[in-house]
Formats: C-alpha cells, sequence, structure tokens
C-alpha cells in the first residue's frame, strides 16, 4: 500500500515539473519569429525589439535572487505555484493591452520565470536526489519541447488569426498552459520543502575549492558559528559573501551566463537574420524550432551522463564544439545546409544548459549550497546574458549587417569554452553548513 502511494507520488512529482517545464520558455520563443509583424503593428523601433528580447533574460538576472529567502519562508512547492499564476497574470496582461501593457506584462512573466529557474531544480535534489539526472533530464527535455512548439505555431496562428486579434492572440494565448500547469501543480502544494537556517561553512571538505582569503581561519574554525546566524537575512548575505570569494562559484557563473547569452542572443535574433537572407517568416520558425528541438535531445542525455562522472569537462569541450560550429555553419553557410547547421547549435546549446544547471548541483556538496549556488550563478549569470539580445541588435544597427554581431558572438563560445572547462573539474564550493547545535536543518520536507 505505502509503495502505491509513494508511487503516486513520484507521478504527480513528474508530471508536475514537465507540465512546469514546458512553461518556462513558450512565452519566450513564441516572439523573435513575429518581431517584424510587431515591429508594424505595434509600431516598435529596432532598440524597442532588442529591449523586449533582453527583457525576460534581465528579469532572470534581478529576480533569481529573492527566490531563495521565498523558499525559506514559504517552501518550494507554494512559491512555484504561486509563481504559475504570476506567468499567466503577466501574460493575459501583454495579451489584453499589447500598445500598454506589452512590456510590464513581459517583466511579471519574466520575474514568475527567474523564480522557477531556482527553485526547480534545488527541489528535484530535495525530493528526488537519487533520480537527480533523469528528473533534470525530463525538466530540461519539457522545457525544449515548450520553446519548439511556441516556436513552430507562433506565425501560423498570427496569419490565421489576422488583424488587430493577431497581435492579441499571439501575446497572450499561452496564459491557458500555464493556468493548466498551475492545476497539475497543485498536488505539491501540501508539501513544504525548504532549507534549514544555514551559516557560511568553516570546514573544507576533500576536494572543496578554498575561500580566497580564508584558508587558515576555516581550517581552525571548524563548526563554529556567528552569534545572531539565526537571522535568514544575514545568513543569506554571508552566503553570498562565501560564493563571492570562491573562484569555483565564479566559473559556475560565468558558465551559466556566457551559454545564457550565447541562447538568447540567438533565440532573439536567427528568425530575423533567416527572413533577412531571403526565408519566409514560417521557414525562419521552423528553423528556431529546430534549434530547440536540438536543445531538447541534449538536454535530456547530458545530465544523465554528466550524473555518471565526477569530472564533466570532456562533456563541456564538445558542447562548445558544436556551439561554435552549428553557429558559424548557420550565420555562414548557404541556406540549403542551415537546418542540420541549426540543430547541431542547438545540440550545443542544450548540452550547455543541462551542465550549467548540472554545475550547481555537483559543485554544491549538500541541498542548502546547492540552492545558494543556483540563485548566485543565475542572479549574476542572466544578468550578463541579458547583454546578449542588446549587443547583437545594437551591432546589426551599428554595421547594418548580422556578420559582426555573429562573430562576436563566436568569441564569447570561446570564453564559454574556458569557463566550462574550469567548472567542470571535481572539485565543490564550501558547504554552508548549520549552526553548532543543530538549529536548522539541511532541509525539511513537510505535507
Amino acid at each position: 500500500m505505502r509503495s502505491a502511494v509513494r508511487g503516486t507520488g513520484v507521478a504527480l512529482l513528474t508530471a508536475g515539473i514537465i507540465v512546469l517545464a514546458i512553461n518556462m520558455r513558450a512565452a519566450i520563443t513564441s516572439l523573435p519569429p513575429i518581431f517584424p509583424e510587431l515591429h508594424g503593428a505595434l509600431h516598435l523601433s529596432a532598440a524597442s525589439q532588442s529591449v523586449l528580447a533582453a527583457i525576460p533574460v534581465l528579469c532572470f538576472g534581478l529576480f533569481s535572487g529573492i527566490a531563495a529567502p521565498l523558499s525559506r519562508a514559504f517552501g518550494e512547492e507554494r512559491v512555484l505555484g504561486v509563481a504559475l499564476v504570476l506567468l499567466a497574470a503577466g501574460l493575459v496582461l501583454r495579451g489584453a493591452a499589447p500598445s500598454a501593457l506589452l512590456l510590464p506584462g513581459t517583466v511579471v512573466a519574466g520575474s514568475a520565470i527567474a523564480l522557477m529557474n531556482v527553485l526547480l531544480p534545488s527541489l528535484v535534489k530535495r525530493r528526488r536526489p537519487e533520480r537527480a539526472g533523469l528528473l533534470i533530464g525530463l525538466y530540461l527535455m519539457s522545457l525544449s519541447a515548450g520553446a519548439i512548439v511556441a516556436s513552430l505555431i507562433a506565425v501560423p496562428v498570427y496569419q490565421a488569426a489576422g488583424g488587430s486579434a493577431a497581435v492579441r492572440l499571439s501575446l497572450g494565448m499561452w496564459a491557458l498552459p500555464a493556468l493548466i500547469a498551475a492545476a497539475v501543480w497543485l498536488p505539491q502544494l501540501r508539501y513544504r520543502t525548504e532549507p534549514g537556517l544555514v551559516e557560511p561553512a568553516v570546514a573544507e571538505p576533500a576536494a572543496a575549492e578554498p575561500v580566497a582569503g580564508e584558508a587558515g581561519a576555516a581550517r581552525s574554525g571548524a563548526g563554529g558559528s556567528e552569534a545572531g546566524g539565526s537571522q535568514a537575512g544575514g545568513g543569506a548575505g554571508r552566503r553570498r559573501s562565501v560564493l563571492a570569494r570562491t573562484p569555483l562559484a565564479w566559473q559556475v557563473t560565468a558558465f551559466m551566463g556566457l551559454q545564457s547569452l550565447t541562447y538568447y542572443a540567438t533565440l532573439s535574433w536567427f528568425p530575423t537574420i533567416f527572413r533577412d537572407r531571403g526565408l519566409s517568416a514560417v521557414h525562419a520558425g521552423t528553423l528556431l524550432a529546430v534549434m530547440n528541438l536540438g536543445n531538447a535531445v541534449a538536454a535530456l542525455l547530458i545530465p544523465v551522463l554528466a550524473h555518471r562522472r565526477p569530472d564533466q569537462r570532456l562533456l563541456a569541450l564538445v558542447a562548445m564544439i558544436c556551439t561554435g560550429a552549428g553557429l558559424a555553419g548557420a550565420a555562414f553557410g548557404p541556406l540549403g545546409t542551415a537546418t542540420p547547421f541549426v540543430f547541431l547549435l542547438g545540440l550545443g546549446q542544450g548540452a550547455s544548459l543541462g551542465l550549467a544547471i548540472f554545475y550547481t548541483m555537483a559543485r554544491s556538496p549538500d541541498p542548502v549550497t546547492a540552492a545558494s549556488l543556483s540563485a548566485f550563478a543565475q542572479s549574476i549569470g542572466y544578468l550578463l546574458a541579458s547583454l546578449g539580445p542588446l549587443l547583437l541588435g545594437l551591432l546589426h544597427t551599428a554595421t547594418g549587417g548580422w556578420n559582426v554581431p555573429v562573430w562576436v558572438l563566436l568569441g564569447i563560445v570561446v570564453l564559454q569554452l574556458v569557463s566550462g572547462w574550469l567548472a567542470g573539474r571535481a572539485r565543490t564550493v564550501p558547504a554552508l553548513v548549520l549552526p553548532a547545535g543543530g538549529a536548522g536543518r539541511a532541509s525539511r520536507v513537510s505535507r
């Protein structure tokens, strides 16, 4: 009987993760294929399109930092449930009044997705650590599936609707899947998974990355805790301080940010690039879907492969070779070869995303540290990534073509390889351990 109940619980959690992930990119990838149409219907300037493309990623950076405090206060399941409702609300807003609420609605939706970005991988490690690799793979595959469908149907839906209804429908229709996902997530609200109150680690486990300037103090002060450490705000600040002085944390953050920069830059502008080269709107949207298909394939495989080995440097190398070759071939090769090169680019990007999320878990010695490292890497990394859509748009405006923007992206791929290689080593950041006396627990799952 208990095994049947446990099996049902696992199935419900898995279903919730899948439907939540489907909604995390669809609202974003549905816009670039119709940027030229939005430009005409809403009179958006090139600068406004660049800002619109950058807003979701900027929100990921600005709002990722509040995910961990909210999860401590209310539990990860409940914060994720509220985030789905916020996502639906933001999409309804931008669809209801596009001229006035396009940007504010996108900000609301982007902030909701930011909470999901941080908390969903953390919840997987707390609730089902023995299946972390498989569940992260399913999460990333579902995320990519939502992106694929949104890219494929964006232009056909816009053309079928016609007139002013086309803009409203294209901007707001993804609110319905978000509400459905919220309903599927309802069974998880009876759980409350949260981190305990923690203090910065002073002990250094084997293969842990030392904190710059504090190695000696860490060895001599094992097990200690600061007065007043029970205050969550101070603990969060000290955790950020420890991570900020750990080179490995910055390497994970750089890889997270750079892989997101290349992905969102290509996501935002590749449809326009292909349309400028003579492809139809539908064909350009299809190529974007092919890129996200590559993301889905690699995202399913890479976390499972990475989970089987302590060192992921070889996987990072393969991912970056695929990314660079696919980017160069898609942008500079004949249009007849665009499909295989775009798919190769998607494979590299999906592998990079899978590794970036996996690094936040594998480079952490415990779930509490994983949540803090994830928030640290995403809050800073996504701020860096938000420069991608803006940078490509500005470079295109300045040069009048796409060659210079693409060469800049290829240079960023090289930097991504360096950071991914360093972050892939079998090391961990210092543990963020509990205060002496057991004032808290690393995590708590209650019903």
